[in-house]
């Protein structure tokens, strides 16, 4: 019998598929490992699990490419077939077909901060359901009775609108709902004091905190809160940082206020103009009674220089002759 080289001898060792596939996937992992890949979503499937399966492209080539649940939510934006985007991950076998592939425990957007993308494409979405369209926004109460904040209870903005309520109209009652105002959690208990508030009935409320970065703000650009805020029957004020920061918040509010102490400034403004329409008014009737009065002692002057009353016996003299007249012509008929 012929010799065939292509034939394994006795002492040859021979590899399973499964043996091959895992040496290969820890030769990748051992010697490529983590890595930070750039390139263009495209085949984005969310399964029904929360994980994420899709394809990384560049010109040349491709890579398959899957992001677990866990990751996926903390993920900042909505990811979608032609965004080109910064990953990082780890680059593996998927034993079971043989294919390999990047696990992915991190991306952002390439040549635009994650935050700001998401910030606009929630903003694109809820204006397209009609959130902060100007029919549904609430006019503010003239005089009112209790205002609700929800707010840090130590932070710098509830000492500002404090001082602000306190200045200008002290005798109000303010509920305060204590939430934190960033990092985890915090827009749960945002949308927890906004809904609470609303419950009790409180007649007009404040959202909001002070100054930050656009991450610790970001409690306020979550759509649970900016639902909450659209929600709720009461008027509702969005007074998130300083007057050049912008919250999804600000745009579903019936009226946003560029600081925390403004938002207090507009709480009152209403009563403000009451009172000053009062005063308007009480200025006019003033006016008005001493016209009126000033026209009567006129009258009254000229009525008492007259002829008249300078001689009020002429009003009588003549109807007495009159009268006398007529009695004796009557006498003369009769007789």
């Amino acid at each position: 019998m012929r010799y065939n080289p292509a034939m394994p001898s006795a002492n040859t060792e021979i590899w399973t598929v499964s043996q091959i596939t895992r040496r290969i996937k820890g030769l990748l992992e051992e010697q490529i490992g983590n890595i930070w890949i750039a390139g263009e979503i495209s085949n984005w499937k969310l399964a029904a699990s929360g994980h994420a399966y899709f394809t990384l492209k560049d010109q040349d080539s491709q890579i398959d490419a899957v992001i677990f649940r866990g990751s996926l939510r903390r993920v900042r934006f909505d990811p979608e077939n032609g965004l080109e985007i910064l990953a990082h991950g780890r680059v593996t076998v998927y034993e079971r077909r043989g294919n390999y592939q990047v696990v992915l425990s991190d991306m952002q957007p390439k040549g635009v901060g994650a935050l700001q993308l998401a910030f606009e494409q929630l903003k694109k979405k809820l204006g397209a359901e009609g959130l902060f369209a100007e029919e549904h926004k609430k006019p503010l109460p003239m005089l009112p009775r209790r205002i609700g904040v929800v707010t840090s209870p130590t932070g710098a903005a509830i000492r500002d609108i404090l001082n602000v309520l306190e200045r200008r109209f002290a005798n109000v009652h303010v509920l305060i709902h204590p939430a934190r105002v960033q990092g985890d959690g915090a827009a749960a208990e945002i949308v927890a004091g906004i809904r609470a508030l609303d419950d009790y009935g409180v007649d007009v409320m404040i959202v909001g905190r002070g100054g930050g970065s656009l991450e610790d703000l970001w409690p306020f650009n979550e759509e649970a809160v900016v639902r909450a805020v659209f929600e709720a029957r009461t008027p509702v004020i969005s007074a998130v940082g300083h007057e050049v920061d912008f919250a999804l918040t600000d745009f579903a509010a019936d009226l946003r206020a560029p600081t925390p102490s403004a938002a207090a400034e507009l709480v009152v403004r209403e009563r403000q103009a009451l009172v000053d329409r009062i005063e308007a008014l009480r200025r006019r009737l003033g006016g008005g009674l001493r016209q009126w009065l000033d026209r009567a002692r006129y009258r009254l002057g000229a009525a008492t220089g007259s002829f008249v009353f300078q001689r009020p016996e002429e009003l009588l003299r003549q109807p007495r002759q009159e009268c006398d007249e007529l009695r004796m012509r009557l006498e003369a008929a009769m007789a």
